[in-house]
């Protein structure tokens, strides 16, 4: 049996920061794995992008990661990436695992009493056919909300490096998430983007009205461990330092708040 500390890594892959969320709930259910946490943050944010340049860029890109970490399973902690990329990657590297992130929709419309449901994402999420076809086969007897928020991944950002966040700007973004008809209430609010459980508290506060935040953490870190074979590795990547997990930011400049930050969650700085 290959002991866990001793195989590949894990690839978390995300825009920005958000990932961590997902990395958070994977060292809870394999606190025996070593993680490798890449953050393109030289093409931050991705909803910013034209589809076919954003899926060219990230195949690319993940051609490189493979080679040098050789990583077990890579898991997508990015709903922008996932819906527009995840099965192009699965065809570039047939034999390589890949974990999506997805709007937790059926779950919300399994879930939600008043039936009234938002989708709180980025533009890119919103208007991604993927995610229309997610809500036309699981949710077809709810209203869904689908809300872009070109702001608050940004606003996440800076809260985890700064500690700070304007709540006015949160309340903003999210106010449209709210809807009332035939004296129901939207009840269920999905987060489908990493970056946004960071904001979790503070949506919370400036909400009009409790509901349930539907964070998918925990779901796709759960999905990563079904996948992992307990198999001896038959080709290592680029060595880990000992003790630590890494972060990568392909802009390869990491301010003090950022280093910190990573510091916070055990990686060190690649």
């Amino acid at each position: 049996m290959t002991d866990p500390s001793s195989a590949r890594p894990i690839l978390l892959f995300d825009s920005g920061i958000g990932g961590l969320t997902v990395l958070r709930e994977a060292r809870v259910l394999m606190p025996d794995r070593r993680f490798v946490y890449v953050a393109d943050d030289a093409a931050f944010p991705y909803g910013a992008w034209e589809e076919p340049a954003l899926r060219a860029h990230v195949l690319e890109l993940f051609g490189k990661l493979l080679d040098r970490f050789s990583p077990d399973i890579s898991v997508i902690a990015c709903n922008t990436a996932s819906t527009l990329v995840i099965d192009a990657l699965r065809e570039r590297f047939p034999g390589h695992p890949f974990v999506g992130t997805v709007p937790a929709i059926k779950p919300a419309a399994e879930r939600t009493r008043s039936g009234l449901v938002s989708v709180l994402a980025t533009p890119g999420t919103v208007k991604r056919q993927y995610t229309r076809d997610l809500i036309g086969k699981w949710a077809q007897k709810c209203h869904v909300r689908l809300v872009g928020s070109d702001n608050l991944a940004g606003l996440a950002e800076v809260y985890m490096r700064e500690g700070f966040v304007d709540e006015e700007a949160v309340r903003t973004e999210i106010a449209p998430c709210f809807v009332e008809h035939d004296e129901l209430r939207t009840d269920i609010v999905v987060l489908a983007c990493t970056h946004y459980p960071f904001l979790a508290n503070r949506m919370r506060k400036t909400a009009p009205w409790p509901v349930d935040w539907l964070d998918p953490a925990e779901a796709i870190a759960r999905r990563a461990l079904s996948l992992l074979a307990d198999t001896e590795a038959s080709h290592r990547g680029e060595a880990l330092p000992d003790g630590a997990d890494l972060a990568l930011f392909t802009s390869k400049r990491v301010d003090f708040p950022t280093r910190r930050l990573m510091q916070g969650f055990g990686l060190a700085i690649s």
